[in-house]
């Protein structure tokens, strides 16, 4: 399947789009997931009803709020560019955010429920032993809920490649600058001639799909294979 210059480029920019995606949601995902899995708090509920706010809105509403807010002339956006020449709207960087906003959601759900799956005694033996909060976190916790971290990467990584409705919204359909995969695929199809180019970017966007889900399905169950082993060798 040969590509022309204009669909490599969108594919490197998916790719890279969707790297960075993966690399802003997942610190924050981790946070979010711990704080939801381990915490009981007044207005709980309220976060997690606006973590998961994306999944069931349509995706031009986070989009069109993302340009309200990170605009140029947007509360965030309009500092960001007066003070540091920042801007989100328009170009790959504000592609990242409206990824990132739509593929949180799917970062913080395996994380949370494999924090929710670690055994607590574990945790409880570290600390009696001595360990900081921290420590107990960093050798105990964060270890064993890999899987999950594993899970919610590949997904978010995924969901991002497909963003199509936010990133529009928010940054347009330039090519070179915020065309992605499934942009381009939306401008073959309204261009003369162009259902060889839309239909050779869908499959290969079917091809990336799969593999991600098998590379999601290998690297989980090695990850629990590894836990396995390390928890029956302390065992």
């Amino acid at each position: 399947m040969h590509l022309s210059a204009d669909e490599l480029t969108a594919l490197w920019l998916s790719a890279k789009i969707a790297l960075c995606c993966m690399l802003v949601c997942l610190p924050a995902g981790v946070a979010v997931a711990w704080l939801l899995a381990r915490h009981e708090f007044r207005g709980k509920l309220l976060i997690e009803a606006f973590v998961q706010l994306p999944m069931v809105l349509p995706p031009v509403v986070p989009g069109y709020l993302l340009l309200i807010v990170f605009g140029n002339r947007g509360l965030i956006g309009g500092f960001l560019h007066q003070q540091f020449g920042l801007q989100l709207a328009f170009n790959w960087k504000g592609a990242v955010l409206a990824s990132a906003t739509m593929a949180f959601p799917l970062m913080v759900q395996p994380v949370r429920l494999a924090f929710q799956m670690i055994d607590q005694r574990l945790e409880q033996a570290a600390a009696t032993l001595g360990a900081s909060p921290w420590r107990v976190f960093a050798s105990v916790s964060l270890p064993l809920a890999i899987p999950g971290m594993v899970a919610g990467a590949i997904l978010c990584f995924s969901r991002a490649l497909g963003e199509f409705g936010a990133t529009m919204a928010f940054v347009g359909n330039i090519p070179g600058e915020t065309r992605t995969v499934p942009l381009a695929i939306y401008s073959a199809l309204h261009q003369p001639g162009g259902e060889a180019a839309a239909a050779r970017l869908a499959i290969l966007s079917i091809v990336l799909a799969f593999a991600a889900m098998l590379l999601n399905h290998v690297l989980t169950r090695r990850s629990q294979r590894k836990l396995g082993y390390r928890l029956r060798a302390q065992a």
